[in-house]
């Protein structure tokens, strides 16, 4: 699925999860791939006679009419689309005797392998959600001998799971004890806390099989002795990518843990977006930097077939001659041959293009 395709098909899903019917009255269908529409119709005939037995005057007459509509519209078609098909209809209206039917169809980007007819107060919108779910999901984690966080790369968001202070004592031993039983005891409360965090690296891991691998950070050596020992479950210790040096531990070690790894994850979505973006940053930060950003600068420069590639936030709070930025460009760029690349602001640079106004774009040549 592109970038684009993603982004306008998570918009429609979140449009159709926020209707919510006044009663039992909003009809979900879907249509998986390759199945015949004449069956999926003479099942929705059968659904309007069931449907003639609810008590309800004003709600039988709303179920009647969009399974009607439904009916309707599938008849438009010659055959089950490449996809499938997934159509949401009812009364969407908020007032109480003014009923406002409304059909909403979409031919997904990926194939429907689930048939469903369901009548309730929502849509049931879980397989297109399935569609839109980040599925490039890394681990992170980052330690020393003091502390530690395990975090999941999901998409280009890092998310946090858990925070873990150790009690290792520092080199410095306490008075009145021998330097080999300091040495002992550091040593036993060390294999304890890496038993800790691999134990918790087990669970959260185990938790999320979906994880396409782990990167390990951290400043000094901590992080190569605890990969040694035989903390791990094997299919954790499969996905252990390697290690990677960071400055520091906590939040900014994590993102530094991303930043230095990414080599071992060089194919992920979030790593073209933070190339892209840090390519974009360099950039304006020369002279004559070949790039230019803000709505009107873009726009006007677009406009001269100046620009190579637009880039635009998944944030952007402006319009476009009414519409959407992303649904806007989409239009404008065809007529320039530019390429169009969304982003988001889940990174730290998708942070700082998206204050720069979520919006610019690399130029083909310079102009005055």
């Amino acid at each position: 699925m592109h970038e684009k395709e993603k982004y306008q098909l998570k918009k429609t899903v979140k449009f159709l999860e926020k209707i919510k019917g006044r009663h039992t009255q909003l009809v979900t269908v879907y249509v998986p791939q390759g199945y015949s529409l004449n069956e999926v119709v003479n099942q929705l005939r059968s659904e309007q006679s069931t449907a003639e037995n609810i008590k309800s005057k004003a709600v039988r007459k709303n179920v009647t009419t969009a399974l009607d509509k439904i009916i309707r519209h599938l008849q438009l078609y010659k055959g089950t689309p490449a996809n499938g098909l997934a159509i949401f209809c009812g009364n969407i209206s908020e007032s109480e005797g003014a009923p406002d039917i409304e059909l909403y169809a979409i031919e997904p980007p990926e194939p429907i392998k689930v048939r469903m007819y369901w009548c309730d107060q929502r849509f049931d919108m879980e397989p297109l959600r399935e569609m839109v779910a980040e599925r490039e999901i890394y681990g992170l984690v980052c330690m020393d001998k003091s502390e530690a966080d395990i975090a999941m790369l999901v998409g280009k968001k890092i998310n946090n799971i858990a925070h873990f202070d150790s009690i290792v004592p520092g080199k410095t031993r306490a008075g009145g004890q021998s330097s080999a039983r300091f040495a002992r005891v550091r040593e036993g409360l060390t294999n304890d806390w890496y038993k800790h965090v691999a134990d918790a690296m087990n669970k959260t891991f185990a938790e999320h099989p979906e994880t396409l691998g782990i990167l390990i950070g951290g400043p000094g050596p901590t992080k190569e002795e605890f990969l040694r020992g035989d903390f791990f479950h094997a299919d954790v210790k499969k996905k252990i990518l390697g290690t990677v040096d960071t400055s520091y531990t906590g939040d900014y070690g994590l993102q530094e843990t991303l930043e230095r790894g990414e080599d071992m994850i060089i194919e992920s979505e979030v790593v073209k977006e933070k190339n892209l973006l840090q390519k974009f940053l360099t950039e304006l930060q020369k002279p004559a930097g070949m790039v230019v950003y803000g709505l009107n600068e873009t726009l006007k420069t677009l406009n001269t077939g100046a620009v190579d590639t637009i880039i635009v936030s998944e944030k952007a709070e402006f319009k476009i001659e009414g519409k959407e930025p992303i649904d806007a460009l989409e239009e404008l760029v065809k007529n320039y041959r530019t390429k169009l690349a969304i982003v988001s602001a889940d990174t730290r640079e998708g942070e700082q293009f998206l204050a720069l106004g979520g919006i610019g774009g690399f130029l083909r040549y310079r102009t005055e």
